[in-house]
């Protein structure tokens, strides 16, 4: 993700909503392709902890399973700046709901 002017909070720091954003974004992702054939995930509940500041560059996430079950899945959310230090840890929580 890029961190630029539409990324960036008045103080010229990346937004942390948006790290927020990237975290479910990636998270949603590992959610529905480890989900069976049909089912639909939604978020339950999303955490992030800002550890250093981005003031330029890129941000790239990288998501881990922590529990994929029948109900509920756990992601966790790693970000690192360009200098590979990690920026954003987050964790979210889905919801597997079957098919309608």
């Amino acid at each position: 993700m890029p961190v630029d002017t539409r990324t960036r909070q008045p103080y010229g720091l990346l937004h942390g909503g948006v790290s927020v954003v990237l975290a479910e974004t990636l998270g949603s992702c590992g959610a529905i392709y480890s989900a069976p054939p049909g089912h639909r995930v939604v978020g339950l509940d999303i955490n992030a902890n800002h550890i250093r500041a981005a003031k330029s560059g890129w941000v790239t996430g990288k998501t881990t399973p922590v529990h994929v079950g029948r109900s509920t899945q756990v992601w966790a959310i790693e970000m690192h700046n360009d200098a590979g230090e990690l920026t954003c840890v987050s964790r979210i929580t889905m919801a597997v709901l079957a098919a309608r």
